[in-house]
């Protein structure tokens, strides 16, 4: 009995392991709202994500009017809001993560949890804030 549990969680905590991060995810704000779609990609081993659907169709022309330097008043639709995020051990790391809605950059941590959802972690110093993703099937 004790190795067919074994066996079990082993292969659980394999299956977890197994899934990545690439992919489509619906956006889940702290409020339980889901925003938009976001298309988690990789380029040369190093990942970024891009808002590829907005799902208030009010907001589907909006501009990212808060947000600065090279991102300023582009179209919040397309924008890559996920930048120069590494793979470090069971994480995705040392990137960053823009909130269009306020302009704020954030320092960035990505997992996937026990459930399949995305952890999408940002931090402003040592304070931080954890959203969590649903994959887009």
């Amino acid at each position: 009995m004790k190795t067919y549990i074994t066996l079990l969680l082993l292969f659980f905590s394999l299956s977890i392991s197994a899934q990545d991060i690439f992919g489509e995810w619906q956006t889940i704000n702290n409020e339980g709202e889901k925003k938009s779609v976001v298309k988690i990609y990789e380029e040369n081993g190093v990942v970024y994500g891009k808002i590829v659907k907005i799902n208030d169709q009010n907001k589907v022309n909006a501009l990212c009017t808060k947000c600065e330097g090279e991102d300023y008043n582009k179209p919040i639709l397309g924008l890559k809001i996920i930048k120069d995020a590494v793979k470090d051990g069971d994480y995705y790391k040392h990137g960053t993560i823009i909130d269009p809605q306020n302009g704020n950059t954030y320092k960035l941590r990505l997992a996937i949890n026990e459930k399949g959802q995305l952890q999408v972690r940002g931090y402003l110093g040592f304070i931080y804030s954890t959203q969590y993703w649903e994959k887009v099937k």
